[in-house]
């Protein structure tokens, strides 16, 4: 029967990933739909970040394939996935920005790396209006040593959507903050998926992180994130994935997540 379900974004097949003969992903399928949200969870070494890599094309993997956007990844050059990697933005742990760029320079950097930039002009301009969705337009000629760690997760979320992806990966946006900054983070990510449709995979230690992004949606005319469980249903449309050794050991909603009676999926759920 032909799948007339939204289209394809991310689709790992039976991929294996191995460092050193030790595998890190383990025989890992899923498929990601455009306009999804996908919160993975899992302990330390787990295979969450290269999880990610993979799917961006940092890592390739032993066996299975990779899909993005429906196109077969797995045998790709790094030309073709540099073209393909224009259509994907990555918060990495820590933001990992450039040290010896101004935030302006480090914001600007995707702009000027892909197929034909933009004019300097209309550069300056979008990093300014990006600045301003993340609430740090004051921060243009600064650099990273002189801003909070709260204040560099900003900066590396506006460098991950300068460009506008569809396909936005976060790893670990709020490891290491204080709760109220790690809630602003949140926010942040939700308003860019809520305002531009931007399908959104995150890789998290906070349960909280994914029930805001499975509980609320950023509505634009209060400026502010709106619960939007009503009767049960989840309008934007969150999965759940745990990882466990590498293996896939869980993917549903929220409360399939909350009612597993596994020891090691129950554990990311906060009570």
């Amino acid at each position: 029967m032909a799948d007339h379900g939204p289209e394809s974004v991310l689709r790992f097949e039976r991929v294996v990933v191995t460092f050193d003969e030790n595998p890190v992903l383990r025989d890992i399928s899923f498929n990601m739909r455009r306009g999804e949200t996908r919160i993975i969870l899992g302990a330390a070494g787990s295979g969450k970040t290269v999880l990610l890599k993979t799917a961006l094309g940092l890592i390739r993997p032993d066996s299975g394939r990779v899909w993005v956007f429906e196109e077969d990844s797995s045998d790709f050059s790094e030309h073709q996935w540099m073209k393909l990697r224009r259509r994907m933005g990555m918060l990495f742990q820590e933001s990992a920005l450039f040290d010896s760029l101004t935030i302006e320079e480090n914001v600007a950097y995707p702009l000027l790396n892909q197929g034909a930039p933009p004019p300097p002009g209309e550069v300056r301009s979008r990093v300014e209006e990006i600045l301003t969705f993340v609430e740090l337009e004051h921060t243009l000629e600064k650099f990273p040593s002189e801003l909070s760690g709260g204040m560099r997760r900003r900066v590396g979320i506006a460098r991950a959507i300068v460009t506008d992806p569809p396909l936005i990966l976060y790893d670990s946006p709020t490891a290491g903050l204080d709760p109220i900054t790690a809630n602003t983070i949140m926010e942040l990510v939700a308003k860019e998926r809520d305002t531009k449709s931007a399908t959104t995979a995150i890789v998290t230690h906070r349960f909280q992180d994914g029930e805001l992004m499975a509980k609320f949606s950023y509505n634009p005319g209060s400026g502010k994130l709106e619960p939007v469980l009503r009767n049960g249903t989840d309008p934007v449309n969150t999965v759940f994935m745990v990882l466990k050794e590498g293996e896939l050991v869980f993917e549903g909603t929220q409360a399939e997540l909350e009612q597993s009676r596994d020891p090691y999926v129950s554990k990311f759920v906060k009570h």
